[in-house]
């Protein structure tokens, strides 16, 4: 494929993906108006965000595998297809059930299309510079989505009403669908004979939907709870059914052998503690700012704002001369290391916190990590692996990044809101109990990024270093 070509393609699922990432925030800011206009109780409006989230994270794996045997093409436009029409749906909505049934199925075309995003990547993209280039720009547009999903639904919300937070993604869908047709390279796969393991795809899909749910779900719950502790039960009891199966069956749908491959293997370990513990520092952040030092909403998205214009800075030219210079797992460790640097200097941000002082130096170790390490895992989880693969590789990653972080996200609030708890029943001011919840959880978040380091410096492995690039 020419080059001009290659890039046309790339910007073409660039787009797709970070419409995808933003449709997974941007429900946030319209959630009080959907809960007015359709009547849900507070229970059943977290559906409205938990529906999209089970099928994204349940349906990853199984898409990734899929678009290996029956095409990454098709796959990819299937899926975008599925999600644009789903989105058409969730913005015509009149009713609480209709609603939360579109998201469900909006999830699953999300995850169709995202989970081989990167296995296309790496096909269209052989020469390792420009593969550098393109994973550094995937990071860039990851980070972005999840940055400006917020402001755009508060925006879309206020101008036109909710229901155009859904109507937005269908032109930019459609257009995508024509050019992807276009523009992507065909592929047969390697037929559904291969690896049409159904009860295989039963397993592993009702396993993944069964332990994001029982995430999504501690926070009401409880870690303790029958429920957790049952359902959580029955996710790892199919999980292990499912692994059972691979090893046994005569057409697995995942091959365990891929896990031979260290960097695979340690490069999803770590991203997993990664997505884990920035998930939760997302959220623990604006829960400072905003209850803590008394920042608006509007405050609270400027305070966070040198995170993506260092990252961008960073993922899209830094990155990618630095790995083609040292390797993706030298930039990896040294982002991990920059990332837990951030979380530590928050625990010691105080209730009456600066922001110069407090919280800048951590938001732009935040960028400048982020930066490094996002594409350098990307990279290491696709690397090492046989092209029929690259698809499962790819839904493997995108399923441990979003178990990783729903089960940051609940941990770690959990943490802050048991300490907090605690403080302000002995007698503390609810502030002072409250910094003190964070600071705990920030420390947590701190360990697991220490976590990632130690795992990455024993799996993976060193890649030589290649001569100094010149300035694309």
């Amino acid at each position: 494929m020419p080059q001009k070509s290659r890039w046309r393609a790339f910007a073409v699922l660039s787009a797709v993906q970070l419409v995808i990432i933003i449709d997974s925030s941007i429900v946030y800011v319209a959630l009080p108006t959907i809960q007015t206009d359709l009547g849900f109780s507070p229970a059943g409006l977290a559906w409205v965000v938990n529906a999209y989230m089970i099928a994204f994270g349940g349906l990853l794996l199984l898409s990734g595998r899929l678009g290996d045997l029956i095409g990454r093409k098709r796959m990819f436009v299937v899926g975008l297809s599925t999600f644009t029409a789903a989105s058409l749906l969730c913005g015509l909505a009149v009713s609480q059930a209709m609603l939360v049934a579109a998201r469900f199925v909006q999830g699953a075309g999300g995850a169709m299309a995202s989970a081989v995003v990167m296995s296309i990547i790496v096909t269209i993209f052989q020469e390792p510079r420009e593969l550098a280039k393109a994973v550094g720009a995937i990071g860039f547009v990851a980070a972005v989505g999840g940055a400006v999903g917020g402001t755009a639904g508060g925006l879309l919300t206020q101008a036109a009403g909710w229901s155009w937070i859904f109507f937005v993604n269908v032109p930019i869908g459609v257009v995508a669908v024509v050019l992807a047709v276009r523009l992507l390279a065909d592929d047969r796969g390697s037929g559904l004979a291969v690896g049409a393991d159904i009860t295989g795809a039963f397993l592993v899909t009702a396993g993944l939907m069964v332990g994001v749910y029982t995430i999504v779900k501690v926070e009401q719950h409880g870690w303790g709870s029958a429920h957790t502790l049952g359902l959580g039960a029955v996710s790892i009891a199919l999980l292990a059914a499912f692994a059972a199966r691979q090893a046994s069956a005569r057409s697995p749908l995942m091959p365990l052998g891929v896990f031979r491959s260290r960097n695979l293997a340690g490069a999803n370990l770590v991203q997993v503690l990664m997505v884990a513990s920035m998930s939760g520092f997302q959220f623990l952040t604006v829960l400072y700012l905003q209850r803590v030092v008394g920042y608006g909403a509007a405050e609270t998205s400027l305070a966070g704002l040198p995170i993506a214009l260092v990252l961008a800075v960073v993922s899209l030219g830094l990155s990618a001369r630095m790995s083609t210079r040292f390797g993706p797992r030298a930039v990896l460790l040294a982002g991990l290391v920059l990332l837990a640097a951030a979380l530590a200097w928050f625990t010691r941000a105080p209730v009456d916190g600066g922001y110069l002082v407090d919280v800048l130096p951590s938001m732009v170790l935040l960028g400048v990590g982020g930066g490094l390490a996002m594409p350098a895992v990307m990279t290491l989880a696709m690397s090492g692996v046989r092209p029929g693969d690259a698809g499962l590789a790819s839904g493997l990653a995108g399923t441990g990044a979003q178990v990783g972080g729903a089960l940051g996200l609940a941990a770690l609030a959990a943490l802050a809101s048991g300490r907090t708890a605690r403080l302000t029943a002995a007698g503390q001011s609810t502030i002072s109990g409250l910094n003190a919840g964070y600071h705990l959880a920030f420390g947590a978040g701190a360990g697991l990024l220490a976590t990632a380091v130690i795992v990455g410096f024993v799996i993976l492995r060193p890649e030589p270093a290649g001569p100094p690039q010149e300035n694309p």
